[in-house]
């Protein structure tokens, strides 16, 4: 096994985490929200009476930090090296399994976890592992 040094920024990644945590913070302290992603647009679907605004911000958040990214200076620019039918199929399995799991990898590795949910910890386990034997399989079973 090989770091790439060139793509390795511990510091850039803990300052995004540290900002990840104080604003799952915020949102469960000063709302009594849990910052799952999968819940917060599910919720959007059901269209919850009063429930509407604080998940169209977080949203609006969510995905203007890349547009402000980029007028810095600092365009975040992807790469997905797979089709769209691979696409739409992982987005798929990944919905099914928030549902099953109650909630997503925001919701139960950032917010559950932080509050001792036991079942929070099975499913960031459950998570992890179909992650790191996924990327074993395709990068050494398929692809190798």
């Amino acid at each position: 096994m090989s770091i790439d040094f060139a793509h390795f920024t511990p510091g850039a990644a803990l300052v995004g985490g540290l900002i990840i945590g104080l604003a799952a913070a915020v949102l469960v302290l000063g709302a009594g929200r849990i910052a799952g992603i999968s819940g917060i647009v599910g919720g959007l679907l059901l269209r919850p009476r009063g429930d509407m605004d604080w998940r169209i911000a977080f949203l609006v958040g969510l995905m203007g930090a890349p547009v402000i990214a980029a007028l810095l200076g600092h365009p975040v620019v992807p790469e997905i090296v797979a089709g769209w039918g691979e696409v739409l199929a992982a987005g798929f399995l990944v919905g099914i399994g928030t549902r099953y799991a109650g909630g997503c990898t925001s919701g139960h590795g950032v917010c559950g976890l932080s509050r001792g949910s036991v079942r929070s910890l099975v499913a960031t386990l459950t998570f992890m592992t179909a992650g790191i034997a996924t990327v074993y399989v395709v990068r050494h079973v398929v692809g190798g």
